[in-house]
């Protein structure tokens, strides 16, 4: 196996491609995407820096001053990047969100590869979606996407949840820009906070799948679940899924789990976002079944 000598092929010409994200220690964008370059043999390297929105409009404009050749974006950084784009995609368009940015020509182009991934992952696992309804707690810059590809994706109604603090306001604004601006989509969108017990109990019973778009359930947080141990919500025919894939079974998937729920953790819509971003920095396609393999054997 030739994975590992990938160090050995940095030279004056290596592409450089980076995360910008905070916290950032358990990512493990770096390897998937190294191991990507080494099994196609592109000269490029892929290295994370802990950023935040402090340092983020310093470090973008260093990027693109340096001439890198992209970078992705993660937690909390995917909205308040779009500060500093020149441009943007359709898919960091509608989410108002970035995790893909392309240096083209001097010029940085943001994309937003999260949506796609994730409904990429739910086919993979042979959920259907065409006239469901989804529940979906989360408003922020992974829960974004996720709503706005979902309404893209023939489901007919979305129930949006998220805590009634000052992000509020984001989980109404994806609702009216499903309402409003998909319309052609025919999906309709409500908001609810999620402190509304009675409305969540109802809406998940009335939903084919629930989604955690959170961070809620990641380490350090990974004894928490969006799902208060006295609800009692979940059913054997409920599909869960979480963003989160570090641990791999979150506490929300053990409690899906244990109600003979099909649990989906975030590894495969990890994997499919980061193979997007991969063809958008290289215009090569990443070698999906190899990478699996290797980073996440059989899972």
């Amino acid at each position: 196996m030739t994975t590992k000598v990938h160090e050995k092929n940095i030279d004056g010409k290596t592409k450089l491609v980076g995360l910008l994200a905070t916290p950032i220690g358990h990512s493990l964008s770096p390897r998937m995407h190294n191991l990507g370059y080494t099994l196609t043999g592109l000269n490029y390297a892929y290295l994370a820096f802990e950023v935040g929105n402090d340092e983020l409009e310093a470090t973008v404009n260093g990027f693109k001053s340096a001439g890198v050749a992209g970078f992705n974006v993660s937690m909390p950084n995917k909205m308040k990047v779009l500060d500093y784009l020149d441009e943007l995609d359709d898919s960091a368009k509608h989410a108002r969100a970035s995790n893909t940015v392309v240096n083209r020509d001097g010029k940085l182009i943001g994309y937003n590869t999260d949506g796609l991934g994730y409904v990429k992952n739910l086919t993979e696992h042979g959920v259907k979606l065409e006239g469901q309804k989804v529940t979906l707690v989360g408003s922020g810059g992974a829960a974004t996407p996720i709503a706005i590809q979902l309404a893209q994706s023939g489901i007919r109604e979305i129930s949006i949840f998220a805590r009634n603090d000052a992000f509020f306001v984001q989980a109404e604004e994806n609702v009216n820009y499903i309402n409003n601006e998909m319309k052609e989509f025919g999906v309709k969108a409500t908001v609810f906070p999620l402190e509304d017990k009675e409305a969540f109990r109802r809406e998940i019973a009335e939903s084919a799948i629930l989604a955690n778009g959170t961070s809620l359930g990641m380490k350090p947080l990974d004894h928490l679940s969006i799902i208060d141990d006295t609800l009692d919500v979940l059913r054997k025919d409920l599909v869960v899924t979480d963003v989160v894939y570090n641990p791999q079974k979150s506490k929300l998937l053990s409690q899906a789990e244990e109600a003979g729920a099909k649990a989906i953790n975030g590894l495969g819509m990890m994997l499919w976002q980061g193979a997007l971003a991969f063809k958008l920095f290289t215009g090569v396609d990443m070698p999906i079944g190899q990478v699996k393999e290797i980073l996440f054997g059989n899972d």
